[in-house]
C-alpha cells in the first residue's frame, strides 16, 4: 500500500500516539491476566486492542506492526477457549508487546518505512505458540491472509 504523501507527516504522529496508548492497553490486560489467570474480558479486551492497532497499521502501510499484531491476535483467538494462559505464556506475550513498542519507536518519521528482518518477530510468535499449545502452522485461517505468512513459509 502505498502512503499519501501529503497526509503521512500528519497521520504518522497520531498513528504513533495511538499505537502507544494501544500497547499500553494491551499491557494493563496483560497484567490483569496475571492476576486473574484466563480472565475472559481481558482476552477480549486485548483481541481488540491489537486487532485495532493492525487496521490502524495496515492503513498506514506498517505491514510488519500490521502483521505481528494479526499473528497474535489470530493466535489468541483461535484458541482463547482452549488455552491457559499461565505465567509462560504470559511472559511471551509480553515479550511480544515489548518488540512491538521497540518497532513502532524505529518507523521512520520521514518515509513511515520500517527496515527490519522478522526473525525476532518469528521467533516470539513461535514461543508465545508453543507455551499455548497452539503450532503457528496450525493457524485457522488468520483473519488477514497476508498475516503470518512469513511464518507459514518458514514451516512449508
Amino acid at each position: 500500500m502505498l502512503n499519501d504523501r501529503k497526509n503521512w507527516n500528519q497521520r504518522l504522529p497520531e498513528f504513533l500516539i495511538e499505537a502507544e496508548t494501544l500497547l499500553a492497553k494491551s499491557e494493563e490486560c496483560l497484567s490483569h491476566l496475571q492476576l486473574i489467570n484466563n480472565d475472559q474480558d481481558a482476552i477480549d479486551c486485548m483481541l481488540n486492542t491489537l486487532f485495532t492497532l493492525a487496521n490502524r497499521a495496515d492503513a498506514l502501510a506498517l505491514q510488519a506492526v500490521s502483521e505481528f499484531s494479526m499473528c497474535i491476535h489470530a493466535l489468541l483467538s483461535n484458541a482463547r477457549n482452549q488455552i491457559d494462559l499461565n505465567d509462560q505464556a504470559l511472559c511471551a506475550l509480553k515479550e511480544c508487546f515489548t518488540l512491538m513498542a521497540w518497532q513502532l519507536e524505529l518507523v521512520d518519521l520521514t518515509t513511515g518505512q520500517l527496515s527490519l528482518d522478522g526473525a525476532e518477530q518469528i521467533s516470539l510468535i513461535e514461543a508465545f505458540a508453543m507455551e499455548i499449545g497452539r503450532a503457528p502452522t496450525r493457524l485457522a485461517s488468520p483473519t488477514w491472509p497476508f498475516a503470518c505468512a512469513r511464518l507459514s513459509a518458514r514451516h512449508a
